[in-house]
C-alpha cells in the first residue's frame, strides 16, 4: 500500500523576500486589535482599562512567572528544582487565571486552574526539604550568588511585590481574592529564598552575610 502523503504546510511569501512555512491555521492568533485603546477583557467579559488594580496584580504574576523561566534556565544542572519550577510556573497560569477571573467562572469550567490547600501543603514540603539540605541561617544574607541564586533572588522580591498587591486589591473587598492566592504566593516567596540558597551551595558560592 502506498504511502498516504502528508499535507504540506503553505509556503508564505514574506515582505522582504523570501518565505515561511504555515503550520498551523486553528493557533491562538497572537494580536486581536480588541486591547488597542488600553482596555482588556476580564474572563466574565467586563472590559477593564489596562491600568486597572486586577490587571496589574496578574501582570505582576506574569511577570513572576518569566522570572521563574529565566531562573530555570540556568538550572540545566538541577532537575530536581528545575522540575519544581516547572510545576510552579503551571500554578502560577492558573493563579494568573483565577485572579482574571472576578466572578469564579473559570474555576468550575477548567480544572488545570485550581489553587488550593494540596498546593500550598506541596511547596511547605519543598521548603523543608530543600531547607535541610542547607546550613542553618543564623543571619541575614545579601541577595545574589551564582546566575541561578541570583535570579531566584530577584524573583523572590517579584513574588512579594505580586502579594502586596494581591493584599491591596482584597483589602477594598475580600471577595476580590481569595484567601488561598494569597498564602500560596505568601509560601512561595519562601520556598524562592530556600532555593536560591540550595542553588547558590551547590554551586560553592559563598554567602555574605549583612
Amino acid at each position: 500500500m502506498a504511502p498516504v502523503p502528508r499535507e504540506q504546510p503553505a509556503a508564505e511569501e514574506l515582505p522582504l523576500g523570501g518565505f515561511r512555512q504555515s503550520y498551523n491555521s486553528q493557533a491562538v492568533k497572537i494580536y486581536t486589535r480588541t486591547g488597542d485603546t488600553g482596555e482588556t477583557g476580564l474572563f466574565d467579559g467586563t472590559r477593564v482599562l489596562k491600568s486597572d488594580a486586577r490587571v496589574a496584580t496578574y501582570g505582576e504574576i506574569d511577570e513572576l512567572n518569566a522570572w521563574l523561566g529565566l531562573a530555570r534556565s540556568a538550572l540545566a544542572h538541577e532537575a530536581e528544582i528545575a522540575e519544581m519550577l516547572v510545576q510552579i510556573q503551571r500554578d502560577l497560569f492558573a493563579l494568573g487565571a483565577r485572579l482574571a477571573d472576578p466572578s469564579r467562572k473559570i474555576a468550575a469550567r477548567v480544572s488545570k486552574a485550581d489553587i488550593g490547600p494540596s498546593d500550598i501543603v506541596r511547596l511547605e514540603r519543598w521548603i523543608d526539604m530543600l531547607d535541610s539540605l542547607l546550613p542553618p541561617l543564623r543571619r541575614f544574607i545579601l541577595a545574589g550568588g551564582s546566575q541561578a541564586g541570583a535570579t531566584l533572588h530577584l524573583a523572590r522580591t517579584v513574588c512579594r511585590r505580586a502579594e502586596r498587591s494581591m493584599v491591596a486589591l482584597r483589602s477594598g473587598d475580600e471577595a476580590a481574592v481569595e484567601p488561598a492566592l494569597i498564602i500560596y504566593v505568601n509560601r512561595l516567596s519562601d520556598l524562592l529564598f530556600v532555593m536560591a540558597r540550595v542553588a547558590n551551595f551547590r554551586d560553592d558560592t559563598p554567602e555574605i552575610e549583612w
